[in-house]
């Protein structure tokens, strides 16, 4: 079992890294994915994903309180409209034009219901008087 989710954990790795420069493909959802899986069969790729610079604090956040930061959920939220807008656009039949817009209101109001993760406060820097 371990070695299944292994590679089904570096499948979703690689899912979520093309997600990040393709519109059409969400990064969130591989990387959390990713990171359960490694979780299950590779405490050491766990760990470096869990630290990773890119991705460790989504996954952090979603480990933590089960949510997002504001910036990540518009992020995804415009990536969402885009490729289900360009999907809907091209695609010639009108049954599947509104089956992907039945699926993006139910992901849209599933995504919106997900908790906001608070902002860490800005660190002050103290100013000190010659």
């Amino acid at each position: 079992m371990r070695l299944l989710f292994a590679l089904l954990g570096s499948v979703s790795l690689g899912l979520g890294v093309l997600g990040a420069f393709l519109p059409v493909l969400p990064t969130t959802p591989f990387v959390l994915l990713s990171a359960f899986l490694f979780g299950k069969s590779s405490p050491r790729v766990h760990h470096w994903l869990v630290n990773h610079p890119w991705f460790g604090g989504m996954i952090s956040d979603w480990q933590a309180h089960r949510g997002l930061r504001a910036h990540v959920r518009r992020r995804a939220l415009w990536m969402m409209a885009l490729s289900f807008g360009f999907s809907i656009y091209i695609v010639p039949l009108w049954q599947v034009k509104v089956g992907l817009v039945l699926t993006f209101v139910a992901l849209l109001l599933w995504f919106l219901r997900l908790p906001l993760v608070p902002e860490p406060p800005a660190v002050a820097l103290k100013q000190t008087r010659p």
